[in-house]
């Protein structure tokens, strides 16, 4: 069945909502579905306190490798949706699955290696004793579920380079409501029918959903595209720049998880109760990232689009207006975290310590919520401008020219978790001043120099 192509006559600007809020909505799964997993197993019954500092530490490697490895899904994307632009999508078909057999292929090497290393991983984030032999047992089993999760990722980026995000939203919400239901049932248990399994329930839920997800995303790409599944040769000529957009993109997320993983790993040496808090907290500021994110995907589809049909007048004034929703959706955050400030902790935990913990450091988060937004929907745009190089350079400069120095000093200055969080908000300021400057410098003159 081929995908068919419309020449809509709609404004493209006019179609943002109509994609951000599908995208929104699939974003959100994934960062509420480790929200959940935070709630559900920072309230086990049984060390619930380790639990979630595991669960924490587990997942943001996991989140780290996804993230690393993961950008093929935005060059995909980028590729597809600026050849739709040239009306010339036949010139792309060979290419996603060519690309995601290169990075599948990758990440079963890194499931290996790091299956082989799980302990040294752990320890030098910190993790000891009963703590580290939860890592270990939580990750044995998540682990499996890397591949899956990039090849769903690069079936996204086929899409949404179709400037559909209404699939992705399917596969991801399928995914989330399976995995919580899973959660209840394999963490807690059935009474009289199933024993609880605690932590490796957790696990075990996730990698179920991450398979049915995979299967799904292949299902829809054979019936709703006529993208070839199988790999054929000769080796598509975007290959080789699509694996240069992914170089860039896996050196700019190294950059970003050495920022995500340092500050685990300081959190971590800061006690069981702050790491429980920090989770929360990054949990939450992933949460958000995603749930803002939609409009940046919209801005990747719909600029991808008009770069390839060199419209810039049309470029730059979905930028403004990306931007824009982007502030605005920071700030419904921003008003909604304040409401219900003192209730929001006590969904992840019931330790007290780490919700006190919690609630000294959330007020840093909400107040960046904003200024974040309007980083996060550019950096989406940028991705699909295929503007990789510069994502890879401003993640370089801040994460090692802002966060990491930031994050030492205040540690030496003995300002805890507070620090930590102080240095994120610094980082994204940074990286949004460095992406609104490249916009104006490059795309004004373009924009200027347009006659329709």
């Amino acid at each position: 069945m081929t995908y068919k192509v419309t020449h809509n006559t709609e404004p493209p600007l006019k179609r943002i909502h109509r994609l951000a809020i599908p995208a929104t909505i699939a974003g959100v799964a994934e960062p509420f579905l480790s929200l959940t997993d935070t709630a559900i197993v920072g309230n086990i019954p049984i060390q619930g306190a380790q639990a979630l500092a595991a669960a924490g530490i587990v997942g943001s490697f996991l989140s780290m490798l996804v993230w690393v490895l993961g950008q093929t899904q935005s060059a995909i994307s980028a590729l597809v949706s600026q050849y739709l632009g040239k009306d010339n999508l036949d010139g792309v078909k060979a290419l996603p699955m060519q690309a995601m057999y290169v990075n599948v292929s990758i990440s079963l090497l890194v499931l290996v290696i790091s299956m082989i290393f799980k302990t040294e991983i752990f320890t030098l984030l910190n993790a000891s004793g009963p703590l580290l032999e939860m890592c270990e047992q939580y990750f044995s089993i998540r682990i499996w579920g890397f591949p899956l999760t990039l090849f769903t990722f690069g079936v996204f980026g086929v899409f949404r380079g179709l400037q559909n995000t209404l699939w992705p939203m399917a596969v991801a919400l399928t995914g989330a409501f399976l995995n919580i239901g899973l959660d209840f049932i394999l963490v807690y248990g059935i009474e009289g029918f199933m024993e609880p399994m605690f932590l490796e329930g957790a696990a075990w839920a996730s990698l179920i959903a991450q398979i049915v997800m995979a299967v799904f995303a292949l299902s829809l790409l054979f019936l709703k595209t006529d993208f070839p599944l199988i790999v054929k040769g000769p080796i598509h000529p975007e290959l080789k720049n699509i694996i240069g957009m992914s170089a860039n993109l896996f050196v700019r997320s190294l950059a970003l998880n050495t920022a995500l993983i340092l500050s685990v790993r300081e959190a971590t040496a800061m006690g069981t109760t702050i790491i429980g808090a920090h989770t929360i907290l990054l949990n939450l500021w992933l949460f958000s990232a995603f749930f803002i994110e939609g409009y940046g995907t919209a801005g990747n589809s719909i600029g991808g689009k008009l770069l390839g049909a060199k419209n810039y007048t049309l470029l730059w004034e979905l930028a403004k207006k990306v931007a824009f929703f982007g502030f605005v959706m920071g700030s419904i955050l921003l008003l909604f975290g304040t409401l219900f400030y003192d209730n929001i902790g006590g969904l992840f935990s019931e330790n007290k310590a780490t919700l006190l913990a919690f609630e000294e450091v959330f007020f840093i988060l909400l107040i960046c919520l904003p200024t974040n937004g309007i980083a996060f929907v550019l950096d989406g745009m940028f991705k699909g401008l295929g503007e990789m190089r510069f994502l890879r350079n401003v993640l370089l400069l801040t994460s090692f020219g802002v966060f990491v120095p930031l994050v030492f000093w205040s540690n030496k200055m003995n300002w805890g978790l507070k620090g930590i969080w102080v240095a994120f908000g610094c980082w994204m300021v940074a990286r949004g001043v460095a992406l609104i400057w490249k916009f104006r410098r490059k795309f004004l003159p373009l924009k200027q120099n347009t006659y329709i």
